[in-house]
């Protein structure tokens, strides 16, 4: 069906342009835990955003349908900048739709994350030092030895792995015990402090390794050019001098190839919407 053009930014109405293109649009779910989701051809927002919120995802999500139509590679590989802008030259486009990124999503720094991760180092370091006031010579990249012996016949030596272990005792009426990282004082208090010390160092380091997994992955995610696109996009409809400003090279080529049409119906989308941008 044809869209009436003379319609105002609205949810409904984007949502109604939408749906004019063909593109099933779902309002009612969780979006799997984010604000939206694409899939082909379908366009999921999570229920309960705002009127703004809801646009500036709607117009993150068309971004990617856009992305699809236009790159072989969008599904297997997150796609390709050099596609999406139609250059090879994407070295600068590269750093600014990052910076724009940035300026999108205060997530994408993972200043929350990174944050958890030197508090933890400096935590370890902390715990390291503790234990050489007994054991001079411990150091985290080799075998503590004096712990090694001390730990084969004690329920403790599963603590080194978990942070919690549940233990069947008794060979007729079985009973269970948890022990825990967390209450290791309690179960165990005829173990050195050291050795305490050790096993929680232990759990602390299992913790960072967790954190830093989850950079990488957060890291992958942020930076795969199908990403790096819907945020410019979704930057240069709701907060256009501002994007311009910050991706100046970038902003160009996008005008440009979207006034050619290389974007397909993205041209039209900003011609019947663009003029009237809800800012905060």
């Amino acid at each position: 069906m044809k869209y009436d053009k003379t319609k105002p930014l609205t949810k409904k109405n984007v949502i109604d342009y939408l749906r004019s293109l063909n593109i099933e649009v779902k309002t009612n779910t969780k979006a799997r835990g984010n604000n939206g989701l694409y899939q082909k051809n379908r366009i999921d927002i999570a229920k309960g955003l705002d009127e703004e919120k809801a646009i500036s995802v709607l117009v993150h999500e068309f971004a990617h349908h856009i992305h699809y139509r236009i790159d072989n590679d969008f599904v297997k590989k997150g796609g390709s900048l050099a596609v999406l802008f139609n250059t090879s030259d994407i070295t600068q486009i590269h750093s600014e739709l990052v910076n724009i990124t940035n300026l999108i999503d205060k997530n994408s720094r993972l200043n929350i994350f990174l944050n958890a991760k030197e508090q933890t180092s400096s935590t370890i370091k902390s715990m390291q030092n503790s234990i050489k006031k007994d054991y001079p010579d411990f150091q985290r990249s080799k075998k503590f030895v004096e712990f090694e012996k001390y730990i084969k016949n004690s329920d403790a030596k599963y603590l080194v792995k978990y942070n919690a272990v549940r233990l069947a005792q008794g060979f007729f009426f079985k009973k269970e015990r948890i022990i825990t990282v967390k209450n290791i004082e309690n179960d165990f208090p005829d173990m050195p402090k050291a050795f305490q010390t050790y096993i929680k160092m232990r759990s602390l380091q299992r913790k960072q390794a967790g954190i830093t997994r989850r950079i990488n992955k957060l890291n992958k995610y942020y930076n795969r050019p199908t990403e790096l696109f819907a945020r410019f996009v979704q930057g240069f409809f709701t907060n256009y001098e501002t994007v311009t400003t910050v991706a100046p090279y970038t902003s160009q080529r996008f005008i440009k190839l979207l006034n050619e049409g290389y974007y397909k119906e993205l041209k039209e989308f900003f011609e019947i919407f663009q003029g009237s941008i809800i800012h905060k």
